[in-house]
């Protein structure tokens, strides 16, 4: 895969970084990266128009697969980039990188799924949602179903 910078992410956000979000060694805790990733999927999910938000459907984390590439240290920000994969029938596969100072710290790939609220199970999402949801393809992802 190519070695995607922030600037090549179609969704870039960030989190300011807390004294409280560091360890006994200084460094950023890495249950706090799972975080930071979260703020950019929240920022996909409710700033889109792809997503049905009329409280019919829920979008639940299937599959998560972080990687840590380096230390991120307080104070400071850290830049969350944020893209599709892949846009199934029921599910997206999102990848994100977190960055400070222009350095990857993490990166992550997540399945989320669309779950109908009435039955808890899987439900496709809309044609005009998967056509909306391909904005955000990073590059070099051909889209294929999940």
């Amino acid at each position: 895969m190519k070695e995607l910078n922030f600037q090549d992410f179609p969704l870039q956000t960030f989190d300011k970084l807390r004294y409280s979000d560091t360890d006994r060694q200084g460094h950023v805790n890495n249950a706090v990266f799972s975080t930071f990733l979260e703020t950019g999927r929240v920022e996909f999910l409710y700033d889109s128009k792809a997503f049905d938000l009329s409280g019919q459907f829920s979008y639940v984390i299937a599959s998560l697969q972080l990687n840590f590439r380096r230390e991120i240290t307080w104070p400071g920000r850290v830049d969350i980039g944020t893209g599709l994969m892949k846009v199934g029938n029921s599910s997206v596969r999102i990848y994100q990188r977190l960055f400070q100072n222009g350095q990857c710290a993490a990166e992550a790939e997540t399945v989320i799924v669309q779950v109908e609220n009435a039955t808890g199970k899987s439900a496709p999402l809309t044609e005009a949602a998967r056509a909306a949801m391909m904005q955000w393809l990073l590059d070099g992802f051909p889209n294929q179903d999940l």
